[in-house]
């Protein structure tokens, strides 16, 4: 066996020990050509051919034993959990691997190469042929429509087979400020900074590795004369934020970019931008109640134990995710359930529940959960599972989806199987298409219409990697991959609506085109503090790119479970975001439990302050949900966000920047997070105006920074004075 893919896997962030380093070389580089071979290869050559030059060997030499790197960051870090699997497959790529340098590739000429492979046995096989040509910067070559570029700066990148990137530059003045780029865990302000836009699975740490699952070529410009930009593709972007705004961005065959740009303040940029890639869709007002979930409530026994101490505590709760619910193999059956395989969609009659099984009743727990107030959401994954080999239900849907071309497809047409770490080789089925999407979704729809459930939590929207995967609008992956999310939650909103639901999808991944559908948590993390303060730049990003339904895991879902005090004061802030919801991560029912309710927080931490704290969050939060409801309808309308960096309202205000976590919640209420352990006290910045402290009723004016008491069931926020008289009940109690 001898493998060599010139892109590699299409990690956009890591290399693998099989491709062509650089991919797309430039001039004047050499390159060096990786290839995995198998345990039988004794030996490999490169058959080298310049275009015009007589043909010369290359020599590969055994590179293979060296520490790969993780086969998901792209960072040589361990990790016993999610990521083991993917490290062993890297380690034993690395094993048997080999790599060789070539000369420098001169520009103009084409290149054409194949390895030749001696074996043990004395026998020899061959690759297939390869081509390459160098890649030059030039001034012309593409169309690049927009304004406010800077004159000169306009650079195109070709190659023997046309244009692959554009460069050039937007203007920035002293003193402006660039946020957004869609959701984004390392900073609010991104001047100064360096990032690209591609969706992107990073578990855990993405404040620290400047990944995101949610990225938009948008950005919102604030504290000079007010405007904002979005560069139209769904092609990689990236960008510096310096004296200017560098952009460089790939391009399709038409070499032609577009970057509209749009005047004033920033709600009427982020309003005129949504005018061009879709508008928010209001959701039910159950939404802004608390969720709540945890990866280990597997059965409908312990469903509804957690739904019952959440009433024995005195917790209210809006909403419940199930999220290992279904036999992970078809993710369209209840784990247990026993039923033939069909052609056609299942009906829930189909179905046999075994008594002693793990969901017995799944349409009489939901109609409980409803009676209870409690709204139901079950987890899904926008993929085919083919490891093990597909069985039963499983094995007709694979064969339905290859059959009918229903998956996406690499270049040559086979179909696509997953590259990432999480559910590999799965296939994938191409969502871009309508006829899909019903085929898909049909399968779900007895979810909905019988067992009565209220939305899906649309997991893991970011498997599609490689640049030249096809898709059925017509796109490649270079320009559908991005769009991939979008056409996943939409797919699951299109199924409520037509069976007479709120579309209340709950995705992680995104695009621009993201914005009118559903709801969106801000992914995978741990619980630190640091990813606290990571969250809370995301929700302020992901809302000034359009998001208005936002939320996270609060204090975090994975590894040990929060300390008390960092758990209360993200409980506390949360309760005061879109979104407020808990969730804990798959620890293989280990003792003690890593659950985040309430409860096990105060148990394993044996604070005593944890569960009517909490409790307290909950109940305000009730309290709260009228206001919610008022302040969404007016994002949704065409206002600023629901969750808004002050710079929304005061974007002339250069205070503001020093304070780059406080938020508004709505018009009224302004939210000053504690992000720091052992705080009794925070200083908080009051923008223009009159303000009331709304646990004491204090009446404070604008244009300062005040220090403000901060314990733990109180935190510090504050209430716009002439809003007050409306809102002061909701605090009073």
């Amino acid at each position: 066996m001898i493998r060599h893919r010139p892109f590699g896997s299409g990690h956009p962030y890591a290399l693998t020990e099989d491709q062509r380093v650089p991919a797309s070389p430039l001039a004047g580089e050499a390159v060096e050509l990786r290839v995995r071979a198998s345990a039988k290869v004794t030996s490999l050559v490169c058959e080298w051919h310049e275009e015009g030059a007589s043909a010369t060997s290359l020599t590969l030499t055994r590179t293979g034993g060296t520490q790969p790197a993780d086969a998901q960051s792209g960072d040589a870090q361990p990790d016993g959990g999610h990521l083991a699997a993917a490290q062993a497959r890297a380690a034993r790529a690395a094993a048997g691997s080999w790599s060789v340098t070539t000369p420098a590739l001169e520009a103009g000429r084409r290149y054409r190469y194949r390895f030749l492979a001696r074996l043990a046995d004395g026998g020899s096989r061959s690759s297939k042929w390869f081509e390459v040509t160098a890649a030059v910067w030039s001034e012309g070559g593409g169309k690049l429509h927009g304004e406010r570029i800077v004159p000169g700066s306009v650079r195109w990148l070709s190659d023997g087979d046309g244009v692959r990137r554009v460069r050039f530059e937007l203007e920035l003045g002293r003193g402006e400020h660039v946020v957004g780029f869609g959701e984004r865990f390392d900073a609010v302000d991104q001047r100064g900074r360096a990032l690209d836009a591609v969706v992107f699975e990073q578990y855990k740490a993405q404040g620290e590795h400047g990944r995101t699952y949610l990225p938009m070529p948008f950005a919102l410009v604030v504290g000079g004369l007010g405007w904002g930009f979005h560069v139209v593709t769904s092609r990689r972007t990236w960008y510096e934020i310096g004296d200017t705004i560098r952009v460089e961005a790939e391009v399709g065959p038409e070499a032609e970019l577009t970057v509209r740009t749009y005047d004033g303040g920033p709600a009427e940029v982020l309003d005129a931008f949504l005018d061009d890639v879709g508008r928010p869709v209001e959701l039910p007002a159950w939404v802004f109640r608390l969720w709540a979930s945890g990866n280990e409530w597997n059965t409908q026994q312990r469903v509804m134990a957690e739904m019952d101490l959440h009433r024995e505590h005195d917790i209210p709760v809006g909403a419940l995710v199930i999220e290992a619910w279904s036999d992970e193999s078809t993710f369209t059956a209840f784990r247990g359930a026993a039923y033939e395989p069909a052609e056609e969609p299942h009906r829930y009659a189909d179905y046999t529940f075994p008594a002693d099984g793990p969901w017995p009743d799944p349409k009489g727990m939901v109609d409980e959960l409803h009676e209870r107030g409690v709204k139901v959401l079950l987890w899904q994954i926008p993929l085919q599972k083919t490891r093990p080999h597909p069985r039963h239900q499983a094995a007709v849907d694979a064969r339905q989806l290859t059959e009918r071309g229903y998956g996406v497809k690499e270049a040559d047409g086979r179909p696509y199987r997953n590259r990432g770490w999480w559910f590999p080789l799965a296939l994938m089925p191409d969502l871009s298409s309508p006829e899909v999407r019903d085929w898909w979704t049909a399968k779900r729809r007895y979810l909905v219409e019988e067992v009565g459930v209220d939305g899906f939590k649309t997991d893991g929207g970011e498997h599609a990697w490689g640049h030249d995967l096809r898709y059925a609008d017509g796109r490649s992956g270079a320009e559908g991959n991005g769009l991939f999310p979008v056409h996943y939650a939409r797919a699951f909103g299109d199924l409520l609506r037509a069976s007479g639901k709120a579309p209340v999808t709950f995705s992680r991944a995104g695009f621009t085109g993201s914005q009118p559908h559903g709801a969106f948590w801000a992914g995978d993390e741990d619980s630190t503090w640091q990813a606290f303060r990571n969250s809370i730049r995301a929700g302020i990003t992901a809302s000034a790119c359009g998001i208005v339904y936002w939320g996270w895991d609060l204090a975090g879902f994975s590894g040990e479970v929060p300390g008390a005090e960092l758990y209360l004061r993200a409980a506390g802030t949360s309760c005061f975001m879109p979104i407020m919801q808990y969730h804990s991560e798959f620890n293989h029912h280990r003792t003690p439990s890593r659950d985040r309710t309430p409860w096990n927080v105060a148990e394993r931490t044996g604070d005593e302050r944890v569960l009517p704290v909490f409790r307290g969050f909950a109940h305000l939060r009730e309290r709260l949900v009228p206001y919610l409801v008022e302040e969404a309808r007016k994002a949704v309308g065409g206002g600023a966000p629901l969750m808004r960096g002050l710079f929304f309202d005061h974007p002339d205000d250069p205070a503001i920047w020093r304070f780059p976590l406080q938020y508004k919640l709505g018009d009224a209420l302004l939210v000053a997070p504690v992000t720091e352990p052992d705080i009794s006290e925070i200083s908080v910045y009051l923008p223009e105006g009159a303000w009331v402290d709304v646990w004491t009723g204090t009446r404070l004016d604008g244009g300062q920074e005040v220090t403000l008491p901060a314990p733990l069931d109180r935190p510090p926020v504050l209430c716009s004075a002439e809003r007050w008289p409306e809102l002061s009940a909701v605090f009073s109690v």
